[in-house]
């Protein structure tokens, strides 16, 4: 099974500096609403069986003009929503780094516990449950390997991503996921594959139905081949 984890377009919020958070009222600014139509013709030869987005107004916004292109009903879902950031949301992040917990999010993010909100650990644990359990229901249904979508925010696409390649959430601030990006993640019986991160401008052909193929849980060794 494959995931195409996409982070919402830009936002108001990311223009300006802020720590949204998980403000309700943050709506994507003009170039996020251009990243979100362009989707459509950046998947255009993708089949996707099903869109899971952050309850969020700028995840919902991102998935929209897909969703109606292909007519599937997104489906949203609390344990993607971005992180609870207490006492931090709303603030400028050029205040946030004088604070004495902005070293520790940065140098050992799992020890992190925001004032009034949530762990970044407990973060990474129910969005990666979500993702793997989406993963593992999908499996089921259809009984075959279906590319879906899980629109969210930069931490939680950062923790997945991590987690898919067996990284310490201690080290998930080395990964860099941009708003209206696209990082893809193919799940197998015995571990994850990345295949894309952080990536802008592919229509990504291999995720095509006629170009993919199922190898299995094994590398490939020598590197991977494009046809």
């Amino acid at each position: 099974m494959t995931v195409l984890l996409l982070r919402h377009g830009r936002s108001h919020a990311n223009t300006a500096g802020v720590l949204a958070g998980r403000s309700a009222d943050v709506s994507l600014d003009e170039l996020g609403f251009a990243q979100a139509a362009a989707l459509v013709n950046r998947f255009a030869d993708i089949d996707i069986a099903h869109i899971v987005h952050s309850p969020l107004l700028r995840c919902a916004q991102t998935v929209s003009p897909l969703a109606q292109a292909r007519n599937l009903t997104p489906v949203a879902d609390p344990r993607l929503l971005e992180v609870d950031y207490g006492q931090w949301t709303g603030r400028p992040l050029k205040e946030l780094v004088d604070e004495p917990l902005w070293k520790v999010v940065q140098q050992h993010p799992a020890a992190a516990m925001f004032p009034g909100g949530e762990s970044l650990s407990a973060m990474q644990a129910r969005a990666v449950l979500a993702v793997r359990e989406f993963d593992a229901q999908l499996r089921e249904q259809h009984g075959e390997d279906v590319l879906w979508i899980a629109c969210s925010h930069g931490d939680i696409i950062k923790s997945v991503v991590a987690d898919a390649l067996g990284v310490h959430l201690d080290g998930f601030q080395r990964i860099v996921v941009e708003p209206g990006s696209v990082s893809v993640i193919r799940y197998t019986e015995t571990r994850p594959f990345l295949y894309h991160l952080n990536d802008h401008g592919s229509t990504f052909p291999m995720l095509a139905s006629k170009q993919r193929k199922d190898s299995g849980s094994d590398a490939t060794v020598g590197g991977a081949v494009s046809e």
